[in-house]
């Protein structure tokens, strides 16, 4: 076999396994991933639009900040049990540091509820708020 076959046959091996190894099996973390590729999948939309990569459309950003509002109450509630299972990317501060991680998780929710998506103007003068409440969370309780 080739060199290149082979490190070509490695690295498939490679990413299938590391694909594979980014899915929860724990269910609390599996809940916490469902919610939080939810909320990349509205931010998504929310970003192409503002980005014009697509096409506004009111409805859609109407139903994206609708999941983002909608998952914002359920944080607390989807991360309340700890878990250890190795592909969560929750970082452990979030249990010994619980009343930040909710108050950020209330910010996040307050930006979204606030996100006004009636028009593209609207939409990307108050996505910066809900990305910065994204982003807060992130940088103090995600692994990387």
């Amino acid at each position: 076999m080739k060199f290149t076959t082979k490190t070509l046959i490695l690295g498939l091996i490679l990413v299938g396994g590391l694909a594979y190894a980014g899915a929860a099996t724990d269910p609390d973390a599996k809940a916490r991933q469902d919610l939080m590729d939810a909320n990349g999948g509205a931010m998504k939309v929310l970003g192409g639009m503002a980005k014009g990569d697509v096409a506004f459309d009111a409805a859609a950003a109407a139903a994206a900040k609708a999941t983002l509002v909608a998952n914002a109450g359920n944080i607390p509630v989807v991360f309340k049990n700890q878990s250890t299972d190795p592909a969560s990317k929750a970082k452990p501060e979030i249990w010994t540091a619980w009343d930040d991680f909710a108050a950020k998780a209330g910010d996040f929710g307050k930006a979204s509820a606030a996100l006004d998506t009636t028009s593209l103007d609207t939409l990307k003068a108050g996505l910066g708020a809900v990305g910065g409440a994204c982003g807060a969370c992130h940088t103090a309780y995600k692994a990387s």
